[in-house]
């Protein structure tokens, strides 16, 4: 290395990639003082320093027809980062999840010879496995979040590192019920269900009025039965709403934002500042059991140590295209939940398409709910899960990230 101060380019294209990186950069200025970070961010990736030649919306696209809908404008964010990495020449580029956008640009910058590190393994191991010929052309060292990837990439011949999953450090070993439902105003008698059917316009339509259905069964077996469903923004809060009008269900809660009293619930004995939580942490450390769509949330709710019901329903048309894009060479898993593809077991009941009847997903949801042997021994799976994820992510990503610019510089 020479003696300028250090320089990387991040690209982080999501909320969530966002935060990650953020921590990651914060790990990297500890491990190398002056370090310049630019590249395409968000609020907490600039926080930082971080220099944003782009925001984080520039690749925001929910599923295939938005992304036709801004091919224009994601064509022009690449062109124009590919040419600011080949011409800055930085020291290496950092690539956060966003396969599809960073994966090409780190197949440029690796042939111009620019060290390259993939933060999140994009899930190779449940669909488009095709993909490894790709990422072993683009990348020079990926960073990990689950154990059970290192021996995937070491088989193909990739360098890589298993730093964690930062939702462990976030969300407590020990969660507080009691505190949680203090925060939401619910009662402390009365079991409380968190109903997630998902973040995007198309899971509320398909999985929703199923939910619903699902919960006014319940309902009916425990008229005390406290739902509450947390939504990410208005617009799905509008949506939900308008299907909760058509499949009413009493005592249902719809929750659009954390509490502003969310630092200093009262009875909160463990000190966790919870003022920058999502609202569906709040809902899950609530609740007694979680109905949820497949996604991150499924490992939200493993943490949290909720015994859950995991369900999805596809579109013919996404079928189709799903089947066409992951037939060649995807591996066959039994699992979709992230809880159970780390432990490699049904730990908590998948009920997915046609399984997924409202009739189905009520008797699932009434075992986690009212079954407490379940629930501790899915609380026990799930603390020693939580254990195997917690490390320090952005002190172990920062150092293999400095790591391979060394070894380049040498």
């Amino acid at each position: 290395m020479t003696a300028r101060a250090m320089r990387a380019v991040v690209v982080a294209g999501e909320p969530s990639g966002d935060l990650l990186a953020a921590r990651m950069i914060t790990g990297l200025q500890a491990r190398s003082p002056g370090i310049e970070v630019g590249g395409i961010g968000g609020p907490a990736m600039a926080r930082t320093g971080f220099a944003a030649w782009h925001p984080l919306d520039a690749l925001s696209v929910f599923g295939y027809v938005d992304a036709l809908r801004q091919a224009p404008r994601l064509v022009r964010t690449w062109r124009d980062t590919r040419r600011r990495v080949i011409g800055q020449r930085p020291d290496v580029l950092v690539g956060v999840d966003a396969p599809d956008f960073n994966l090409r640009l780190e197949e440029k910058a690796r042939a111009a010879r620019i060290p390259t590190v993939h933060f999140v393994g994009p899930s190779i191991w449940a669909w488009r496995f095709e993909r490894i010929h790709q990422i072993r052309r683009a990348v020079s060292h990926m960073l990990v979040l689950f154990p059970f990837e290192v021996d995937l990439y070491r088989a193909q011949g990739i360098p890589v590192t298993y730093v964690g999953h930062p939702l462990a450090e976030l969300i407590p070993k020990q969660p507080d019920r009691a505190a949680a439902r203090a925060v939401l105003g619910l009662s402390p008698e009365h079991r409380v269900l968190a109903l997630m059917p998902g973040s995007r316009e198309s899971e509320l339509r398909l999985l929703a009025p199923r939910f619903l259905q699902a919960a006014r069964q319940l309902r009916q077996q425990d008229p005390g039965l406290q739902i509450v469903v947390p939504v990410v923004n208005a617009q799905r809060r509008a949506q939900f709403e308008a299907l909760l009008a058509q499949h009413p269900v009493a005592g249902c809660r719809v929750l659009a934002a954390a509490p502003a009293a969310a630092g200093a619930a009262p009875g909160r004995g463990d000190g966790l500042d919870t003022r920058d939580w999502p609202i569906a942490w709040h809902a899950m450390e609530a609740a007694d059991a979680v109905l949820v769509a497949s996604g991150t949330a499924t490992l939200e709710a493993a943490l949290f140590k909720r015994p859950l019901v995991i369900s999805y329903v596809l579109s013919p048309w996404m079928r189709r295209i799903m089947a066409w894009k992951s037939g060649q060479q995807a591996p066959s898993l039994p699992w979709v939940g992230l809880p159970n593809i780390l432990e490699r077991d049904f730990v908590v009941p998948e009920l997915l398409q046609e399984a997924a009847t409202p009739d189905a997903l009520a008797a699932a949801t009434w075992t986690a709910l009212s079954d407490a042997r379940h629930a501790a021994q899915v609380a026990q799976r799930f603390l020693a899960l939580h254990n195997t994820l917690d490390r320090d992510t952005p002190g172990l990503a920062a150092q293999a990230i400095l790591d391979v610019c060394h070894a380049h510089a040498n």
